[in-house]
């Protein structure tokens, strides 16, 4: 008898995400790993957080503070949080039945899917998009509608978001600052996304985890400034993006009590809780409003430094009005494909960059390629110096 037929056989059930494979993301650090690269595909720092906020995390820990919290947060969690949204944009959420603390940005997003989508249910995608949001949907059963923003502006297209409102219409999603063009919605774009929203029942989930990277005086848009927005919206937030801790997987979702409820059915089920220390030590943070407010100055210096490096470049560059990535049009430069530059950029130049096609379904090429400055200042002088070349 060989080996073979000893081996016992593993049942494969049916996918559930067939058409998902290794993200563009993973490929991308991969190769910049292999070869040497300056990696400015992926979007996070390469800088540390607040010494501050460390501090006050050991502190919880040396406190104790290390069993299960309450299933919806922190309570001083929840009420920093209030606070801070109704200093910011002037809407009071109640801390105990309309915040909830999540274990990041992406399992909140999903977890309001899940509560509200079900089988036969459509939900708008707003195109280029966040590579979570498709299979989120799908995972509810729900039926994806794309919306592409509008090309060359990546601005909303509200003629075609109307249009695309039918009587399946559970939710749109909508991303400011977007990942990944970095334009902003204003709150005329709120405005309108309220009046087309305000005969229907179709409710909002609005990503807005770069709230606090917003440039040239703008102030955010966010859905819960706007009361008829808010009065249908999941608002989710990421302490990790703010406080530039994005391995801690902490954020927040604010909604009203009816859709707060129905949220934490679905995440007392699938996290049911939220790492205990951080909680208290970020509430502890809060209490100095300094590190957000300043935020938006910071990431400005860097996207300019980063802008100005690369003037002397064929690349031409696309407004960034917010998030801390930068679009280039690289068609100046090469014709090929947009992944197939990217690896290009990566193996000959020394610099990874993310392929705009990675964020459609249709994987589209329109000569376009995305950076993220999140970086040390020597980090992208590093990069620069590379693309100097170019």
């Amino acid at each position: 008898m060989t080996a073979t037929m000893n081996t016992p056989r593993t049942p494969l059930p049916p996918s559930r995400l067939p058409k998902v494979g290794t993200t563009i993301f993973t490929v991308m650090s991969a190769l910049a790993t292999e070869h040497g690269a300056v990696n400015l595909g992926q979007g996070f720092p390469d800088f540390a957080g607040d010494p501050a906020l460390l501090d006050a995390v050991n502190q919880a820990m040396r406190e104790g503070l290390n069993q299960y919290p309450p299933m919806a947060g922190v309570p001083v969690l929840r009420e920093a949080v209030s606070a801070k949204i109704e200093a910011l944009y002037g809407r009071r959420y109640d801390a105990g039945s309309e915040i909830t603390i999540t274990a990041g940005a992406t399992q909140a997003i999903f977890t309001a899917i899940l509560a509200v989508v079900g089988p036969g249910d459509e939900v708008i995608v707003l195109e280029p998009n966040y590579d979570s949001y498709v299979p989120n949907i799908e995972l509810a059963g729900g039926t994806v509608v794309r919306v592409p923003l509008m090309a060359e502006t990546f601005r909303p297209d509200f003629d075609g978001i109307a249009a695309a409102i039918t009587p399946r219409t559970r939710a749109i999603l909508v991303n400011s600052p977007h990942n990944p063009s970095a334009t902003i919605w204003r709150a005329a774009d709120m405005d309108r996304l309220a009046e087309i929203l305000r005969p229907t029942d179709v409710l909002l989930i609005s990503d807005e985890v770069y709230e606090h990277m917003v440039f040239d005086g703008e102030r955010h848009a966010s859905a819960s400034a706007n009361a008829e927005l808010a009065a249908r919206a999941f608002v989710v937030s990421s302490f990790g993006k703010t406080f530039h801790v994005t391995g801690w997987k902490i954020a927040t979702v604010a909604a009203p009590a009816p859709l707060t409820h129905e949220f934490r059915k679905v995440h007392q089920f699938n996290v049911f809780t939220v790492n205990t220390p951080m909680q208290h030590g970020l509430a502890r943070y809060l209490a100095n409003p300094a590190p957000y407010v300043e935020l938006p100055a910071f990431y400005q210096r860097k996207r300019d430094l980063f802008r100005a490096g690369l003037a002397g470049t064929r690349f031409r560059l696309l407004p960034s009005e917010g998030s801390y990535f930068q679009v280039v049009d690289y068609s100046a430069i090469s014709d090929l494909g947009e992944a197939d530059f990217c690896r290009w950029l990566t193996t000959e130049i020394g610099v990874a960059a993310i392929p705009l096609s990675a964020f459609y379904d249709d994987g589209r090429n329109q000569g376009l390629a995305r950076f993220c400055y999140a970086k040390k200042d020597e980090t992208l002088q590093a990069a620069l110096g590379r693309l100097s070349r170019l």
